[in-house]
């Protein structure tokens, strides 16, 4: 196979799509920092407002669709175009004056953000050699990073220009793409290999590798209240309990930025430790570091914030290069997936925990999501390395 051909780490195609990543996810971040402000402006209930992160999410479904069609396409063609597609939608979201505009403006994003997230691993994993935890932590270093950036640059710029002035940061995401395009257009993008002429059982593929997705879909399920939690109602609940956006917007960025320096570690240490080993710590660890959050206040809990979000977050280069290690000549249909499946059910935990909060309210909603979690451990456990 091709696997044990390619050894080379390339280090700067690599750095260069995770750069790509980078500029394309901090601007997939605004939602959430702005939630507080459209929940306020267009009178939102909870609920309504986290079935925006779901229309985010929606085009997800399609991840199957276009993984078949990358295979044969040259796909830094879609990380050139991604940002540029994303930059302009999330940056009129404060300027949208009705909850119907938002949901357009969402769904146009995640749609470029299908694009964008199916090829990127695969061209990573190609690329990586035999060191492909590392090279995932680098692509999640610039999706994590994002996620801190996007809190501060949404919330600095409805600061400076109110929420209807959010469009002024479009020119920087435009000029990103054309910087992009600039060092991508001609890269040497490894490809899959040509496939048979036979027609292709994508059922048949899928049913090979049913143990890892069940596997999979279980630590994503179980962990997913707690991240829906802390990734999209976050500024939420800290400005329910009183802290101003700005506050609520740091501290997004500490648990994102906790979350990204946890990425960069996490694949590079699975690649030494096994990632079923280190699957089992990060599962472990996020409950107990929630707890302790929810018992803390102040500067203390910024800390243990940070914390949770490094156990929290870093799974995601582990199972990634689990996918991507998997013995398949179809690792754009795998890895559509594996996309599939994390999108689908963090809609889904998004919409319960909107519910939930509805009824119960945020503290008890937290409370739930915390021991919500535990049941991923043994899901962890199962993985074969």
């Amino acid at each position: 196979m091709e696997r044990g051909k390619k050894k080379k780490f390339h280090g700067g195609e690599i750095l260069t799509i995770s750069f790509a990543h980078l500029v394309h996810d901090i601007y997939s971040s605004f939602l959430a920092p702005l939630l507080p402000v459209l929940i306020d402006r267009l009178s939102l209930s909870y609920s309504l407002a986290g079935s925006l992160s779901i229309f985010q999410r929606l085009p997800a479904l399609l991840n199957p669709v276009v993984g078949v069609w990358a295979e044969k396409r040259k796909s830094q063609y879609f990380l050139i175009v991604a940002p540029a597609v994303t930059t302009v939608a999330m940056s009129l979201l404060g300027v949208a004056p009705a909850y119907g505009v938002l949901v357009v403006l969402l769904l146009t994003a995640g749609l470029s953000s299908t694009f964008f997230h199916i090829p990127g691993p695969v061209m990573i994993r190609h690329l990586a050699g035999d060191r492909v935890g590392k090279g995932m932590s680098w692509f999640m270093l610039g999706g994590e990073l994002a996620r801190t950036l996007g809190p501060l640059i949404i919330v600095s710029a409805v600061s400076m220009f109110g929420a209807e002035g959010t469009w002024r940061l479009i020119p920087i995401g435009l000029f990103a793409s054309f910087l992009l395009w600039v060092k991508l257009k001609d890269a040497p993008i490894p490809r899959s290999p040509e496939k048979k002429k036979e027609k292709i059982s994508w059922w048949g593929v899928m049913r090979q590798h049913v143990s890892l997705f069940i596997n999979i879909s279980g630590i994503a399920f179980f962990r997913g209240a707690m991240k829906a939690a802390f990734t999209l109602y976050l500024p939420v609940y800290l400005v329910h309990h009183g802290e101003s956006l700005w506050m609520a917007g740091i501290s997004l960025s500490v648990l994102q930025f906790s979350g990204a320096v946890g990425t960069y570690y996490s694949g590079t240490i699975s690649d030494r430790l096994g990632r079923r080993t280190t699957l089992l710590i990060l599962t472990v660890m996020s409950p107990l570091l929630m707890g302790l959050f929810l018992l803390t206040s102040g500067w203390i809990a910024l800390i243990v914030l940070g914390l949770t979000g490094a156990f929290l977050i870093s799974s995601t280069s582990v199972m990634m290069a689990v996918v991507q290690e998997t013995d398949s000549e179809h690792l754009f249909f795998l890895n559509s997936i594996y996309m599939t499946i994390a999108f689908v059910i963090g809609s889904l935990m998004v919409l319960v925990m909107g519910a939930f909060a509805d009824h119960f309210g945020l503290d008890t909603t937290y409370l739930f999501a915390m021991f919500f979690a535990i049941p991923a451990i043994f899901f962890a456990w199962r993985m074969e390395r």
